[in-house]
């Protein structure tokens, strides 16, 4: 009930009703993982560098349904972070403006429900670009797998210290490692860990 008296709000907000497909109803067993990489960990002073994402339907990732893409960002590349993620601003050098990259993000995105892990702090950073340019924050309903992870996992053992770090996750349910702090494989090791979960939590 309150999320959809948010999302009337926002909707009224919205400035160019190119973008009135977000609000659309989700459509059924189709989903988005997304990863941001950031220069930093403060939405408000930091900027992404580069978005990955990709599409899950009918419980299966379809490879060929992909978003990666590296962005210039405004503020400098501090040492901490580049030791992260390992991008250097040399790599960046034919990034694109975050202001392209961002629509067409949401245009891949469309009305799917949006998954991710720590997602709350990469749906922050896509809003502080599209609030400005566009009037709203993402409409799209959203699920964060370390809450899903938890649930399946106090559920089994109650009362039970329960290790959320990605890695943790990924060693407890056998998932693959990929080449971690890049932001295409960190969403489909996401996904992954989404579809072991899906199907053994109501949520």
């Amino acid at each position: 009930m309150f999320k959809n008296i948010k999302n009337y709000f926002n909707k009224k907000n919205l400035k160019n009703t190119e973008y009135l497909f977000l609000f659309n109803k989700s459509i059924n067993e189709e989903f988005v993982c997304f990863d941001c990489e950031t220069t930093g960990l403060d939405p408000k002073n930091d900027d992404i560098i580069s978005i990955g994402a990709v599409i899950i339907k009918n419980n299966t990732i379809i490879s060929s349904q992909k978003f990666f893409r590296f962005v210039k960002p405004k503020t400098r590349l501090e040492i901490d972070s580049i030791k992260i993620h390992r991008i250097r601003e040399i790599d960046l050098k034919e990034a694109e403006e975050i202001n392209n990259v961002i629509y067409d993000f949401l245009k891949f995105i469309g009305n799917r429900r949006l998954i991710g892990y720590y997602l709350e702090f990469d749906i922050a950073m896509i809003n502080k670009y599209i609030k400005p340019q566009l009037g709203i924050t993402l409409p799209n309903k959203t699920y964060e797998v370390s809450a899903i992870y938890y649930d399946w996992k106090i559920e089994r053992i109650p009362q039970s210290n329960i290790d959320l770090r990605f890695d943790s996750i990924i060693k407890d349910l056998k998932i693959p490692i990929f080449p971690k702090h890049d932001a295409l494989n960190d969403a489909i090791m996401t996904s992954i860990i989404f579809l072991k979960l899906k199907n053994k939590v109501k949520f």
